[in-house]
């Protein structure tokens, strides 16, 4: 069962969580671009955390597509890659609001909003994980 559609959704938030924080940066200023990766290096512990997110969120989401055979299972381990995004969402605009050297030249990049994506193609893949559940316990009830 791993061709259905929310495995596609699975996939597709595995790849935007864990493939695009590489080709988009997050925040760029004047003197450089700014990617998740990068941030490993950084002082702040709180910068370092973001990576860490992003690299959850893509093992958790992966490791979702695999558990097919128990609905209920997938289904709240999508929400709770759901409550990792929001949180990194969360992180991402308390970083981007708190940056220093704000008076220079500095844009927010598209990797800022990457885990809105994430969000919508999660919430997505529970509404057929659901809808998939429904339609078994249906059949349950006929027999």
């Amino acid at each position: 069962m791993i061709q259905r559609i929310q495995s596609i959704y699975l996939l597709l938030a595995t790849a935007v969580s864990g493939g695009l924080i590489f080709v988009f940066d997050i925040w760029s200023s004047i003197k450089e671009e700014i990617f998740a990766l990068d941030l490993f290096f950084r002082d702040s512990m709180l910068l370092k955390v973001i990576p860490l997110l992003y690299l959850l969120s893509t093992i958790v989401s992966f490791a979702t597509i695999f558990l097919f055979k128990n609905r209920k299972l997938q289904f709240v381990v999508g929400r709770l890659v759901i409550l990792i995004n929001l949180f990194l969402l969360g992180l991402l605009i308390y970083v981007s609001l708190t940056l220093p050297g704000e008076v220079s030249i500095s844009e927010k990049g598209i990797g800022m909003f990457l885990p809105i994506l994430v969000i919508l193609l999660i919430v997505l893949a529970n509404k057929a994980i659901k809808k998939d559940e429904d339609l078994v316990k249906s059949v349950d009830r006929l027999r």
